[in-house]
């Protein structure tokens, strides 16, 4: 099983980059770490943490998503409902808070939900983001906790992956391992 680092990015859209970088660099504090860009495409990615990060690819004619309330159920096709930043201080919802609204930003008020805080608020391109401070004594990733009143089988199996579920691959050869070139390298002065 892979061992997993954490997530190397998110990646959103938009059609205002400016307005976005604006958000999450100037307003949110995160670091602009990377940026492509050719005519009709931009590609640029902020630093979230030391191993994660969200990206944005700009594409003309994007426009923000309509406003849904942070996991309010929709019918219809739907691939997100939020993202959650985790912060290290429990001042620093407050603080988030007070900037976001000083920037003409919607805020809601800090929700105590048990085993975190949260502050919820929408980027310039109407995307869910919530703020998270994790109370103390209560760590989910060392103990899990389910309590659903109306589990389906796969919960009943447990938190642990559970092998066997899926058809086992063929091993990989290394002659097989080939990577292709894509968009990025020119980051590197390649290609």
């Amino acid at each position: 099983m892979p061992r997993y680092t954490g997530i190397n990015h998110l990646a959103m859209a938009t059609g205002d980059m400016d307005a976005t970088i604006r958000f999450w660099r100037d307003l949110l504090g995160m670091r602009l770490v990377a940026g492509l860009g050719h005519p009709g495409y931009r590609h640029y990615f902020l630093e979230i943490s030391e191993t994660d990060m969200i990206a944005f690819f700009e594409w003309p004619e994007v426009e923000p998503v309509a406003p849904k309330d942070h996991g309010v159920p929709v019918k219809g096709p739907c691939v997100f409902d939020h993202i959650s930043f985790g912060v290290s201080e429990r001042a620093e919802l407050w603080e988030l808070k007070a900037k976001l609204e000083a920037a003409g930003f919607w805020a809601s008020e800090i929700i105590d939900h048990g085993f975190i805080l949260s502050l919820y608020s929408f980027d310039p391109n109407n995307i869910a983001i919530e703020f998270s401070w994790p109370q103390p004594g209560i760590d989910l990733r060392e103990k899990p906790r389910l309590v659903d009143k109306l589990p389906g089988t796969a919960r009943l199996e447990g938190s642990e992956p559970q092998p066997g579920k899926w058809p086992a691959p063929e091993p990989v050869r290394r002659e097989d391992m080939k990577a292709y070139p894509g968009e990025g390298r020119e980051l590197l002065g390649k290609d």
